[in-house]
C-alpha cells in the first residue's frame, strides 16, 4: 500500500474588501460646524479634491458602489463616474448624523450654548443627550442595515461606498467591535480614502484616512 498521502486542497474564502470614502471639503459657510443634515455643496476646494480622488480611484475596479443622496457625497462622487460602469446604489440611510439643536453651530458657539467641551461631542451621541439629535441606538439602527447589505451583496468582491465622516466612523465602530466613542481615535479627514478587508476570522483596516489630494504626487 502506498504511503503517499494526498493533500487536502484547502478551500479559499475570497477577501471582501470596503472602501469608505467621506465626501469633500464643503462651502465656506458650513466649515467648523455641526453640519450633519443640512445638504450643503462643496467647496471650489472640495470639487478639486474629488476630482484627485477620481484620479486615485480609476485603477480601481469595484463591484459594487453604495452612496448617501446628500449633496456633499453626489457632488464628491461625480468626477468618479465615468470611470466607473457600475451604477451607484444610492441608500438613504448613509445620510450623515443628524445632530439637533448642535446644526449650524460650530465648536465654541455649542460649548457655550450646551456646555459641552469639542472633544465629547461623541460621547455625547453614545449618551443620547444631544438635544433633538440622533443617539447612537438610532443612528446604528439605519446604518448598520446598509453595510450589511453591500457585504451580503458582494462577498468576495470590491465596493466602495461614499458617504459621510460620522457614517465611516460608525462603519468602523461595527466592523471592528468598537464602541462610537472609540472611532474618535481615527482621522476620517475630507475626501478620504479608508479600506477595510473582510476576513473569516477577522476584519483588517488595510488603507486609513489615505488622503488623495494631500497623498499623491501633484
Amino acid at each position: 500500500m502506498s504511503s503517499t498521502k494526498r493533500l487536502r486542497k484547502t478551500k479559499v474564502t475570497p477577501v471582501t474588501r470596503l472602501l469608505l470614502i467621506r465626501h469633500g471639503e464643503v462651502e465656506t459657510r458650513y466649515q467648523g460646524v455641526f453640519g450633519g443634515s443640512i445638504d450643503m455643496n462643496l467647496s471650489k476646494r472640495g470639487h478639486e479634491q474629488a476630482r484627485m480622488l477620481a484620479k486615485f480611484l480609476r485603477g480601481r475596479n469595484f463591484d459594487a458602489i453604495y452612496a448617501s443622496p446628500m449633496k456633499r457625497v453626489q457632488q464628491t462622487f461625480a468626477p468618479s463616474r465615468n470611470h466607473h460602469p457600475v451604477k451607484q446604489v444610492i441608500l438613504p440611510g448613509l445620510r450623515e448624523i443628524d445632530f439637533g439643536d448642535w446644526t449650524g453651530f460650530g465648536w465654541d458657539a455649542v460649548r457655550e450654548k450646551f456646555g459641552i467641551q469639542p472633544y465629547e461631542w461623541l460621547d455625547k451621541i453614545e449618551l443620547g443627550v444631544v438635544p433633538n439629535g440622533e443617539s447612537t441606538v438610532h443612528f446604528r439602527k439605519r446604518v448598520e442595515p446598509c453595510l450589511r447589505r453591500a457585504i451580503r451583496e458582494n462577498r468576495g468582491k470590491t465596493v466602495a461606498i461614499f458617504c459621510h465622516g460620522g457614517v465611516i466612523r460608525m462603519m468602523l465602530a461595527l466592523l471592528l467591535d468598537l464602541p462610537l466613542p472609540k472611532t474618535g481615535a481615527f482621522d476620517v479627514e475630507y475626501t478620504s480614502v479608508t479600506q477595510v478587508a473582510l476576513h473569516p476570522h477577522m476584519n483588517e483596516i488595510e488603507l486609513l484616512n489615505f488622503t488623495p489630494w494631500r497623498d499623491l504626487p501633484k
